[in-house]
């Protein structure tokens, strides 16, 4: 009864909504912590206050791995089923790896990490990652689908302002990284000014020198560069946010699923076969029940009279018999 009253509280307390904030609160005062660490004046006045500061931190963390394994009863294994726990568990061991000298940066960017705990402790980040998580195999499809249109138009650029436009396409990698600029809409114009009207008469002011075969090319241009920025940035980039959006969509549906069958807890052991059989044949019968209670107040509401107990008798032989107290189950194999 100890064991099992403790396990209780631990529970409790974990679902309780002030230790939930309480824990949002350490990590947002765990980041600012370490942004205050980058300020030297800051360091130097103050340093031994943030260290302290950060030891009761992590304690406190410590204690939340600790207070949720002890809510898992005789299983505590159980508390790495759930993904997120176990991306609590590897920041909080990290931090308390020994680091020193010039390890001690290492240590600090192991701190920072506490920052990225918002993400377990607020359930709409969780929808947010879950659903980038789910959308990483399309946006890989999708990546090579630019990067193909990159490498076509990256040796055409090559092939026809190469010579004109030697800082931006002179070669097959500077042809890639100026189209990215483009596909961002970094400047844009200019890269297809420079084509339109050659590089004498514009973009290359303080290094003619490099502008050695000017050609201009103001159809050619306008066409080459406004027709990626068409396909590259209104089609391809938005296929990225389409993809994002049917992960999200599939992320918010497996929560609700989780919501409706009570499942708040991800990677929660599931419920026994025995166990739902039993509280089905529970709920059938109450409902068995309150077909009898109903079927006999319409009896006595009938216009049979009371002391027609034939008629009486042959409706209450038309009830249905009760379920047995207890279903028999199958043997667990």
């Amino acid at each position: 009864m100890k064991e099992r009253s403790i396990v209780q509280l631990a529970k409790t307390i974990v679902d309780a909504r002030a230790f939930q904030n309480l824990i949002t609160g350490l990590i947002i005062l765990a980041g600012v912590l370490v942004g205050a660490e980058t300020y030297p004046a800051v360091e130097a006045a103050y340093g031994s206050v943030l260290h302290v500061a950060d030891k009761l931190i992590l304690t406190a963390f410590i204690f939340e791995i600790v207070i949720k394994m002890v809510a898992e009863g005789r299983k505590p294994w159980r508390y790495f089923y759930d993904p997120w726990n176990v991306f609590d568990f590897v920041i909080v061991a990290a931090a308390m790896m020994p680091f020193a000298g010039s390890a001690a940066t290492v240590l600090r960017l192991l701190r920072l990490l506490r920052v990225l705990k918002l993400v377990r402790a607020l359930p709409k980040l969780q929808l947010l990652v879950g659903a980038l998580l789910k959308s990483i195999p399309s946006m890989g499809y999708v990546s090579l689908l630019l990067l193909l249109l990159f490498y076509v138009y990256a040796v055409a650029a090559v092939f026809m302002w190469g010579t004109n436009d030697p800082v931006h396409f002179g070669t097959l990698q500077t042809a890639m990284v100026s189209l990215f600029r483009a596909v961002t809409l970094e400047d844009w114009t200019d890269l297809m000014y420079i084509n339109m009207y050659g590089c004498d008469s514009y973009g290359y002011d303080g290094m003619k020198q490099l502008c050695t075969a000017p050609s201009a090319s103001p159809v050619g241009g306008a066409l080459f560069f406004v027709s990626f920025v068409l396909i590259g940035t209104m089609i391809i980039l938005n296929l990225f946010i389409g993809v994002i959006m049917k992960g999200m969509d599939e992320a918010q549906a497996e929560m609700d699923c989780d919501a409706d069958a009570g499942d708040d807890q991800p990677g929660a052991a599931p419920v026994p076969l025995a166990d739902k059989l039993l509280a089905l044949h529970a709920q059938l019968g109450e409902i068995q029940g309150q077909i009898v209670a109903l079927h006999r107040a319409a009896t006595d509401f009938g216009q049979n009279p009371p002391s027609d107990q034939r008629s009486r008798k042959a409706d209450t032989e038309e009830i249905p018999p009760p379920l047995p107290s207890t279903p028999e189950l199958m043997p667990a194999e």
